[in-house]
């Protein structure tokens, strides 16, 4: 399976960049084609916590839960998708460069049932989207217009 990783330097502190990654119903903000994010645990954030992610698909709005498999603030979260057609298994990572951030980005997809048919437009749609949303993301905590 082809993975998707990207990396973005961001002026600003690790620990304001985790802060704003790890509030997850702000991903909307930053994350192309997410229509909203509920985290669905009680309680703060930490492994085991499921976030319900509804994403524009076409003309459609799909809904996905990932469960948290890592979280280490200001360092990293890691996720893996546990239902929907396609489901993402990754990482976030920040860590601190020069002056300010770096975010690095890693995720594999795979396909179940017809997702195994779709898996590959969802690849690429991913990719740009992945690409395009931190590049938004330094935009927003560097002081920029979203």
């Amino acid at each position: 399976m082809a993975q998707i990783a990207t990396s973005v330097e961001i002026a600003r502190s690790p620990e304001d960049v985790f802060a704003y990654i790890a509030d997850f119903p702000r991903h909307p903000e930053w994350q192309e084609g997410l229509v909203s994010v509920t985290v669905e645990t009680e309680g703060p954030i930490r492994v085991g916590t499921h976030v319900l992610h509804r994403r524009k698909v076409g003309p459609m709005t799909v809904p996905t839960t990932s469960e948290i498999t890592a979280f280490d603030p200001p360092r990293m979260a890691g996720f893996r998708g546990i239902d929907g057609p396609i489901r993402g298994t990754g990482a976030q990572r920040v860590e601190p460069s020069g002056e300010g951030s770096r975010v690095s980005f890693e995720m594999d997809l795979e396909g179940h049932g017809f997702g195994k048919l779709m898996l590959p437009m969802a690849r690429k749609q991913a990719e740009r989207q992945v690409t395009a949303s931190h590049e938004k993301l330094k935009r927003i905590l560097e002081g920029g217009t979203s």
